[in-house]
């Protein structure tokens, strides 16, 4: 039997391998975040960068945002920032049109953008309750329509909503949002039976508790006693929701439609 030589650079071959492999698998695509200057928005850009896609990064904060283009441009990605508020139907236009005419076309879309005005139902103002619906909701909807028609046209895209866990569950002190989120979740099941002809695929992600700037002003009390309704014991991170999107965004996703997948730590099992 012939002996196996070791060689010191044969996990290094490797890893550099699935790095270039890893690096190939979007390359090519065009891909539109919304709410991308930070959080789960601004991870999921990186993300996909790393696959090989290039961002079209849509925010409010344009300094924000030309700060994660620069993390994109240092790691080696294309990356361009657009001013977008997704509660104007106007402002989602522009910021369509100006994506597509700078990059092309948009292959990829996330809609992650969001905002929360929590107070209990008795105590919610219409205001309240139209400024989440609006932005969660019909920014998602309208940012989708916007790019629908050039990813038919091209007879390929990924459409990824981020939803919630509150989206499956409801919480008390949050109907506008857990409404919006749970309208994500009808919204990506019919789309995804509009689109699919059109090797479209539509899906959601629904975080569980995840570290951001949303949770960050909890103190390490509320955030303790959080992590006790999660059966892995901790809160999630906004790299493990950006990578599930951007396996969803992947080739490996393209028999998956119409799925919500949950990056929740298991505190909803649906």
């Amino acid at each position: 039997m012939p002996l196996r030589m070791f060689c010191p650079h044969a996990s290094y071959n490797s890893n550099a391998l699935l790095l270039r492999r890893s690096m190939s698998i979007l390359a090519g695509r065009i891909a539109l975040v919304t709410g991308a200057s930070q959080g789960i928005g601004r991870a999921c850009a990186l993300e996909l960068a790393r696959a090989g896609a290039s961002l079209a990064l849509a925010a409010r904060n344009m300094d924000k945002l030309a700060e994660v283009a620069a993390e994109i441009a240092a790691i080696g990605g294309n990356a361009h920032p657009f001013s977008l508020d997704v509660s104007s139907e106007e402002s989602i236009k522009d910021c369509a049109k100006a994506a597509i005419a700078h990059f092309g076309a948009v292959n990829i879309l996330v809609n992650n953008a969001g905002i929360t005005r929590d107070i209990l139902a008795l105590r919610m103002k219409r205001k309240d309750w139209d400024d989440v619906l609006t932005t969660n909701l019909t920014g998602a909807f309208l940012m989708t329509q916007a790019v629908m028609s050039q990813m038919v046209k091209g007879r390929w895209g990924r459409i990824i909503n981020i939803t919630s866990v509150v989206g499956e569950t409801g919480q008390a002190g949050q109907a506008n949002y857990a409404a919006s989120k749970a309208g994500l979740i009808g919204l990506t099941k019919s789309l995804a039976r509009e689109l699919a002809s059109r090797s479209i695929t539509v899906n959601a992600v629904a975080p569980g508790f995840i570290e951001t700037a949303m949770t960050s002003v909890l103190t390490d009390e509320q955030k303790a006693a959080n992590a006790l309704y999660i059966p892995l014991g901790r809160v999630g991170t906004d790299a493990e929701v950006a990578h599930a999107v951007a396996f969803l965004a992947s080739e490996e996703a393209s028999y998956i439609t119409g799925h919500t997948l949950d990056v929740n730590g298991g505190m909803f099992m649906g």
